[in-house]
């Protein structure tokens, strides 16, 4: 369980990272899927953030076009515990990081 909650923090904090433009594109499949869902579940509250979530899985896929994964699928394979969970915890670190904390 330490583990699985180590590998949701560090894509947690990859995805803060190119919500605020640090980093341009995803590193492998399981991050740049994670960007693409991440982007779709704070769209709505965070347009620019997951413009550039978006921007930077998409850079990735554009190489790996074949390694575009479902939601669904991405739960399955415990890259994401779930899309709730995933939207709650990129609010509070998009929160934080608007406020200047991270």
């Amino acid at each position: 369980m330490a583990n699985a909650r180590a590998v949701e923090a560090a894509l947690l904090a990859r995805c803060v990272a190119v919500a605020r433009g640090e980093v341009p594109q995803a590193l492998d499949e399981r991050e740049a899927n994670v960007l693409w869902v991440g982007a779709s579940v704070v769209g709505s509250r965070y347009p620019l953030e997951a413009g550039r979530l978006r921007q930077a899985s998409e850079r990735y896929f554009a190489t790996h076009p074949g390694e575009r994964r479902r939601a669904g699928e991405m739960v399955q394979r415990g890259w994401v515990i779930g899309l709730p969970r995933l939207r709650d915890m990129l609010s509070r670190e998009l929160d934080l990081a608007r406020r200047g904390q991270r």
